[in-house]
């Protein structure tokens, strides 16, 4: 066998296991570190575990690529194979794929600072682009949701614009009752406070402030809504609300305070008979 064409092989195999040997092992420290991450039994351990994991998913076939163009040609230029062809019909095809893969582009840089600024999580609920819903999975190119029907929603990441989360840190409960003008304000609110400070001695683990009666809100056309709010943990904010309202109409009931219906007073035209013809 020629000289030079053993040397060409020794140093393709040499670049070649170089490569297979960094590549392992860079995968396995950051696997290693994003295992240690998700050690953590805390919900912001396992949030930091899962977004450092979908980060460097993406990241990782990102550098694939590039690692093995880098390659292709390092090998082509040991053994003297022109890469100026190649260069030209691969940045051709680059353009090409760049103009129709814009969107693509679009969603994966959106995905990655979605990740990379925590702006939501696996398992908040949140509203994005018009469609509200748990969050599934958090891919660099989609967001997956599950509605409160059941529904999975994929969303480009390139299409959200505002995202509302509604778990973020602590979540507000705010409870408006309407009560009738000819009830007891003062009672009504003191039967309010009395309820939601019992919730919050109940449920105690969820509720992370004294509840705040912050007292009449409106006076509507047939009632007059009266206004308290509650800071819970965010997965509680549902749980928290239907059992206050639900307390709160029972004990308004026991204690005589109407909570009214919508009503229509017609005023006749004077002289006019009010009894329909037979």
């Amino acid at each position: 066998m020629d000289s030079t064409i053993l040397q060409e092989i020794i140093r393709s195999a040499v670049v070649l296991a170089a490569v297979v040997v960094v590549w392992f092992m860079l995968t396995r420290a950051v696997a290693h570190y994003v295992k240690r991450i998700g050690q953590g039994e805390s919900v912001a351990d396992q949030e930091r575990s899962q977004r450092a994991n979908t980060l460097w998913v993406g990241t990782r076939r990102l550098l694939f690529v590039i690692v093995l163009i880098v390659v292709a040609l390092t090998l082509m230029g040991i053994w003297s194979i022109p890469i100026t062809p190649f260069v030209a019909v691969g940045s051709a095809a680059a353009v090409a794929v760049g103009l129709g893969a814009q969107s693509v582009v679009k969603d994966m840089i959106s995905g990655f600072l979605i990740l990379a600024e925590n702006q939501f999580a696996i398992g908040d609920v949140v509203n994005v682009a018009g469609v509200a819903g748990a969050v599934q999975e958090m891919r660099l190119r989609v967001t997956v949701l599950r509605d409160l029907n059941g529904y999975v929603h994929y969303i480009p990441n390139g299409l959200i614009g505002v995202a509302s989360n509604y778990t973020s840190a602590f979540a507000t409960v705010v409870v408006d009752v309407g009560i009738s003008y000819s009830s007891d304000i003062d009672k009504a609110l003191e039967i309010m406070r009395d309820e939601l400070g019992a919730i919050a001695s109940e449920h105690s683990a969820d509720v992370l402030e004294e509840p705040t009666v912050l007292g009449v809100q409106e006076l509507g056309n047939s009632s007059v809504s009266l206004r308290a709010t509650m800071n819970v943990a965010p997965t509680a904010r549902w749980t928290i609300k239907r059992e206050a309202l639900r307390r709160i109409k029972l004990r308004f009931d026991r204690e005589g305070i109407e909570i009214p219906f919508p009503q229509m007073t017609v005023h006749l035209p004077h002289g006019s008979d009010p009894t329909p013809d037979e």
